[in-house]
């Protein structure tokens, strides 16, 4: 694969993380950052760890508001939403012209 030098302005910090990688794994720094790069690359487009439990946490409290009901019940109350939408609703019999 060929290389292109290029020049980046990188914080102390950052550099010092470079370095510490670069020489905790034995491998030059400059594949300290392709794989980082390659690694943030492949996470485009998916959850961070903080949205992740963010969403979660909304999960966590929505789910305890759902209302618990009998399954016969939910049958019987969409049965008569069906029934009523056949019928026309609740105009039917009514006459809306005057």
């Amino acid at each position: 694969m060929a290389s292109t030098k290029v020049t980046f302005t990188l914080d102390a910090a950052t550099i010092s993380r470079i370095c510490d990688a670069a020489e905790r794994l034995s491998i030059p720094k400059s594949a300290v950052v392709r794989e980082a790069i390659e690694e943030f690359h492949e996470r485009i487009g998916l959850l961070s760890e903080r949205e992740r439990l963010r969403l979660l946490r909304a999960f966590d409290e929505m789910v305890p508001r759902i209302p618990l009901r009998d399954a016969g019940d939910v049958k019987r109350e969409l049965r008569a939403i069906r029934e009523s939408r056949r019928s026309g609703g609740r105009r039917s019999g009514c006459s809306t012209k005057s």
